[in-house]
């Protein structure tokens, strides 16, 4: 026991001699780098890990698809403001091209036809990125400085994500995770009505920047300004809202390949996306929400149909009266006495002559006889 406390003494006494050989300067930056780490603050909005389970490699059934994600939309809109941090606050765009400057994630290169590519020789780096979409930067040794306002965030309306449909056979569930996303840089010269080109920017891959995202805290609501959300949540709700551009299928087509209009590419993405829940009503069967929702829909069908032919018998009802009015106008304006025309007399019947009957004869004409006075 005398050793053990020794041992400790001479220890103790070693690492005092270190630390007082060290020169001030040192010293100040050591205990400033321990008071912060001691001053900040735990919590979910600081984690550093997905609370999002991870999708199993063998998986029963998987669908992959591919959706387009308007920023304009009042679903996706928190994604997107605001353009220019302000009062602690980012948008995505801006937040992970940061990440993307400090070398904490990797990014991947978007090819032509559209897949991603998460092997080493496709990764691109921040610099390239800055060169080929000419984002201006300040390079001094091997640091890159950019300022907020020369990234193009006002720029990025638009994202694509890689979202997995997959059924969970050690659970029994559905699932649905966003795997990959990719912001897309829209420029052009929209004064005079010409369309705003795409310049999809690279891919990430959600499972290396979910840990970030838990700490990107996003407005959660218009109408309650307090409610926040991380956009890792955001994600993992399915909170956002994307149109289907592309199934993944065996000859790897886009639907605008074999959709020859807008017409049916909407009624091609109504197609997949009934598939998807097709598929979970023949696993589970139909439960008694959707019975309750078709009960609903029923309800709410009826009512307008009701209203709308309440409608049109109030329209048929009006052109009956409105033709009944127009009618009678007519017929008095025909019988009022008009200049230059006489008024016509009433006609008068006159009693027709009644016949006399013949008596007993057989023939078809009868035979009047006259009596004469003797």
């Amino acid at each position: 026991m005398n050793i053990f406390r020794i041992a400790t003494i001479v220890l103790g006494f070693g690492l005092g001699l270190q630390l007082m050989a060290q020169p001030p300067r040192r010293r100040a930056e050591q205990q400033q780098k321990e008071e912060q780490a001691q001053s900040t603050p735990r919590g979910s909005a600081y984690r550093e890990f997905p609370t999002a389970q991870a999708m199993p490699g063998d998986v029963a059934w998987r669908r992959d698809l591919y959706r387009k994600l308007d920023l304009t939309k009042e679903e996706n809109a928190c994604l997107y403001f605001p353009t220019t941090p302000q009062d602690g606050r980012e948008n995505l765009f801006t937040y992970l091209f940061k990440l993307l400057l400090r070398k904490q994630i990797k990014a991947y290169d978007y090819k032509l036809d559209g897949n991603e590519d998460f092997s080493a020789k496709n990764e691109v780096t921040a610099k390239e990125l800055m060169d080929r979409y000419n984002i201006f930067y300040e390079e001094k040794g091997d640091k890159v400085r950019v300022n907020d306002a020369d990234l193009p965030s006002e720029e990025v309306k638009v994202y694509f994500i890689k979202e997995s449909t997959y059924y969970d056979q050690y659970t029994a569930t559905f699932r649905s995770q966003v795997t990959a996303l990719c912001p897309v840089l829209k420029r052009g010269d929209d004064d005079f009505g010409g369309e705003l080109a795409q310049y999809p920017m690279f891919w990430v891959k959600m499972a290396d920047v979910a840990p970030y995202l838990g700490k990107l805290m996003l407005m959660g609501s218009s109408l309650n300004n307090a409610s926040m959300i991380s956009a890792d949540d955001f994600f993992t709700m399915n909170r956002y809202k994307g149109d289907i551009y592309k199934a993944v299928n065996l000859q790897d087509r886009l639907l605008a390949n074999y959709c020859p209009d807008d017409s049916a590419m909407m009624k091609e993405q109504r197609r997949i996306e009934k598939q998807l829940t097709d598929v979970q009503e023949h696993v589970y069967g139909r439960d008694s929400a959707y019975y309750a929702k078709l009960r609903a829909d029923s309800l709410e069908q009826a009512v307008a149909d009701s209203l709308a032919q309440a409608g049109k018998s109030a329209r048929s009802a009006r052109r009956t009266t409105a033709r009944r009015s127009t009618s009678v106008s007519a017929r008095r304006s025909s019988g009022s006495p008009s200049s230059g025309s006489s008024s016509k007399s009433p006609k008068t019947k006159t009693p027709k002559a009644t016949k006399p009957k013949s008596s007993g004869g057989s023939s078809g004409k009868g035979l009047s006889v006259r009596r004469q006075r003797h």
